[in-house]
């Protein structure tokens, strides 16, 4: 049974085999052939299967003609599409000028932006100086004698002396305004709790 269905699958392939090299292959070449004849005789081949397929009834209702324009049309829409290229081109000019200005603009403020980096890391710097020199002066009204430190600070301006008397340990403020004057310690004093 099963040579049988072999030999029925073998016959299948025979012929089909046979239509394709008697049939199928030379008609291909043939076709072939002929194109390559007809364009070296400058017919175009398209073009007449067109012609003849617009006499058959119904193959002509299937082949749809396109409208042809005329040159003034296509003039008209070559202007057209030129004016639009120009627009799109004028446009784009446009926004590269713009983008150009942006970048510009960006590079100003980049620019202006470690300006003021640089500003501010040089007044933290002289920041930090003047906190180190202030410490420096505290430690001088530390270690100086209260009778030297009282004279000195009723001469200095209210603000100045005020900083420095808040900043000072207690026992060496409370020294240096029992030798302050003591309307100059009342104030000092007022301002301090105020503080």
């Amino acid at each position: 049974m099963a040579k049988t269905a072999e030999r029925i699958v073998e016959k299948k392939a025979n012929k089909f085999q046979w239509f394709l090299y008697t049939g199928l292959i030379p008609l291909l070449f043939l076709v072939v052939v002929m194109l390559i004849v007809f364009s070296v005789a400058g017919v175009n081949v398209f073009e007449k299967a067109k012609e003849y397929s617009q006499k058959v009834p119904f193959l002509s209702e299937m082949i749809k003609e396109e409208p042809t324009q005329t040159m003034e049309e296509l003039e008209a829409n070559t202007i057209e599409l030129e004016g639009q290229i120009q627009d799109k081109e004028a446009q784009i000019e446009k926004l590269q000028s713009e983008l150009e200005g942006k970048d510009s603009e960006i590079e100003r403020t980049n620019l202006e932006i470690e300006q003021l980096q640089l500003q501010i890391d040089e007044l933290l710097a002289i920041q930090d100086e003047n906190k180190r020199a202030f410490k420096d002066i505290v430690k001088t009204y530390e270690t100086m004698s209260a009778k030297k430190a009282a004279p000195i600070i009723s001469k200095m301006q209210e603000q100045e002396a005020l900083q420095i008397l808040s900043s000072i340990k207690s026992d060496n403020l409370a020294a240096i305004m029992e030798n302050l004057q003591p309307e100059e310690a009342a104030k000092y004093t007022e301002l301090l709790t105020n503080e």
